[in-house]
């Protein structure tokens, strides 16, 4: 480019390794421009010449640093609004500007790329959770994989979503979730505290294993094992959780990548409030301590009371199950009898009106929850009700059958059912314990497969219906009928079959995949599964109750019963019982190895320490006959 008959002016360069090629003239003194953005120190001030400023702009085009050409750019404005150029230098040195424009624009989209991928990444938890409302099943029993019901758009949310974000600073947020199981099929192990509740350090040794065996997510009823506390606190009990331990145990859940689901009972089997007189006049037939009484406003305000203090501590959750199951005696307390005279004596309705409310209750809080609820008192209301009661814009039945043999095609009428009334996704309940008898101590195995087996022929046809999604499946493992039934399996007892049941979802049927997958996690050789015992020496937590609960269930009751031929069986037997005990009272709290003992050990033991109390009087008494009182 001609720069020979060009005035010579001041220049601002960055880089003061350039000052040596021009002759250095008179320095202006304190001289700074405070609009030059590229300048990051104070520049340097140097007199360009007509013969030098050809040369210097030149080097600062060529230049590879990309951080000197800024300089050249501003130098060549100079000369363009300074310098009264030829038309030809002019549209040369706009080639030149134009250039650099492209570059600086180039860099600004560059900017803007990474600025857009940031937000993503910050919001990305906030994207998983729209998604769930689009995508279905993950394997083939549960749908076609990844198929979205509506087309996804995560950016068109984002404005919204920033002004949530804002919105909620300096408030406690929920805390969310390592893992999202939103779009996940659950397969949930139930935890039934209402007896026999593990302690935690037993929790920390299981949790592992039921991943292992095929589990996501733990459906916990705690009942009077929740840390209740301030009005509430009558209701626990003298064992309940700390605070600190619900807090390890969704920790321990966590790091196992278990979804942690709390169950509170809303409407039957309360009898773990209504047992104490401060909640008496809250049943709905004063005699039973099992059901509320919906038509007190009281009822609502604790049941209210009793959600916050329970959702409080599961921040991390999406969902919750309210219960609502078998809620005997409704409609025969003086208050429903008075509501059913004015209402066409439809008990659905009034049902219906309770649940409504606790549904409603929770879903104007801020928590983010779905509510689950057991279906059998659904299944008589018709659809309409269901429909006019809204419950299904919030809640999810769970079908519950725990037969081995049940009716499949009921199972599909129902599903149906739900469909009609709204609801946008479906659970099942199976049973891997606690469903074969009110004081069953040792678990059938091949009754609990049974029921696995008839339940994934019922998925399968789900899977082909588009009416509704199935959710997922909870494997229920009750301790007890009720709260004042006597103790059903202890858990360690029912872990092979539960190991059984998952494996038996997770491959679609009980296969050799699933045997070899059972043996290898148990430590067993082999299962006998229509006599439910497990031969090998066995690994997993809580064995040795297992192994010792056998031989109490499969010898104690015979040792008794024949004629003892010498004292050391006796002996032999308190030594077990011993050792048994302090097996037991690793894992669980005092009243539970109490009450174990007593229904399952005593009754037989004591028979037995009393024909040795009057062997022992014989041998004493050497054959003499007894004193007469």
């Amino acid at each position: 480019m001609d720069f020979e008959h060009n005035p010579g002016f001041w220049i601002e360069v960055q880089a003061h390794s350039y000052q040596g090629l021009c002759e250095e003239k008179e320095m202006q003194q304190n001289w700074y421009n405070p609009k030059d953005r590229f300048t990051k120190q104070r520049p340097a001030a140097l007199w360009a010449s007509s013969s030098a400023g050809p040369a210097l702009a030149k080097l600062l085009l060529q230049s590879q640093e990309s951080r000197l050409r800024p300089a050249a750019v501003y130098f060549l404005d100079g000369v363009v609004k300074s310098a009264g150029l030829v038309s030809e230098n002019r549209r040369a040195l706009e080639m030149v500007l134009h250039r650099n424009q492209k570059l600086n624009l180039l860099r600004i989209v560059v900017l803007l790329t990474v600025a857009l991928a940031g937000l993503k990444f910050f919001f990305r938890d906030s994207f998983t959770l729209d998604q769930r409302k689009d995508t279905s099943g993950e394997s083939g029993f549960w749908g076609k994989a990844g198929e979205l019901k509506q087309s996804a758009k995560p950016w068109d949310g984002l404005p919204a979503l920033l002004e949530t974000k804002v919105a909620a600073a300096g408030q406690e947020s929920r805390k969310q979730p390592v893992w999202d199981f939103s779009t996940t099929q659950m397969r949930l192990v139930h935890l039934d505290l209402k007896g026999a509740a593990p302690k935690v350090s037993y929790l920390e040794q299981v949790f592992p294993l039921f991943s292992k065996l095929g589990a996501n997510g733990i459906l916990i009823e705690y009942e009077d094992m929740f840390p209740f506390k301030g009005e509430l606190e009558v209701l626990k009990s003298p064992y309940a959780y700390s605070e600190e331990d619900v807090e390890r145990i969704q920790n321990l859940a966590e790091i196992n990548k278990l979804e942690v689901i709390p169950l509170v009972q809303t409407f039957g089997h309360v009898e773990f409030i209504l047992k104490h007189d401060k909640y008496r006049h809250l049943r709905e037939v004063e005699r039973f301590p099992n059901s509320f009484n919906p038509h007190v406003p009281e009822t609502l305000a604790v049941l209210k009371a009793l959600i916050t203090q329970v959702l409080s501590k599961h921040r991390r959750s999406s969902w919750v199950h309210i219960g609502a199951d078998e809620v005997f005696h409704l409609g025969e307390g003086m208050d429903s009898k008075n509501w059913l005279s004015r209402n066409a004596g439809d008990v659905g309705k009034m049902f219906l009106n309770h649940i409504r409310e606790v549904v409603d209750f929770i879903a104007s809080q801020d928590w983010g929850f779905q509510v689950l609820m057991w279906d059998d008192m659904l299944r008589k209301v018709s659809v309409a009700a269901v429909q006019d009661s809204g419950i299904a814009q919030h809640a999810s039945p769970m079908l519950w059958f725990y037969a081995p043999n049940f009716d499949a095609q009921q199972i599909g009428k129902y599903v149906s059912k739900y469909a009609e009334c709204g609801f946008k996704t479906i659970w099942f309940a199976s049973a891997f314990k606690g469903t074969t008898g009110p004081a069953q101590a040792w678990t059938p195995l091949h009754h609990h497969l049974q029921n696995h087996l008839q339940w994934l022929s019922v998925m399968r046809s789900v899977a082909k219906a588009p009416s509704t999604r199935l959710q997922g499946i909870a494997l229920t493992g009750w301790q007890r009928y009720d709260h004042y039934s006597a103790l059903c399996e202890l858990l360690p007892v029912g872990i092979p079959s539960l190991a059984v049941c998952l494996q038996t979802l997770v491959n679609g049927g009980f296969n050799e995949a699933a045997k070899k997958k059972v043996l290898e996690i148990l430590g067993f050789q082999s299962l006998q599964l229509e006599k439910s015992t497990c031969v090998g020496s066995g690994a997993f937590p809580g064995l040795d109750i297992y192994r010792m609960v056998e031989q109490v269930n499969s010898q104690l009751k015979d040792s008794v019963l024949k004629v003892l031929e010498e004292e050391r069986v006796h002996e032999d037997w308190e030594n077990f019982i011993q050792t048994l005990r302090s097996h037991m009272e690793a894992v669980y709290f005092p009243d539970t190895v109490e009450e174990w003992m007593e229904e399952n050990v005593n009754p037989h033991l004591d028979r037995l320490r009393e024909f040795v109390r009057d062997f022992r009087e014989v041998i004493r008494l050497n054959a003499r006959p007894k004193k007469t009182l």
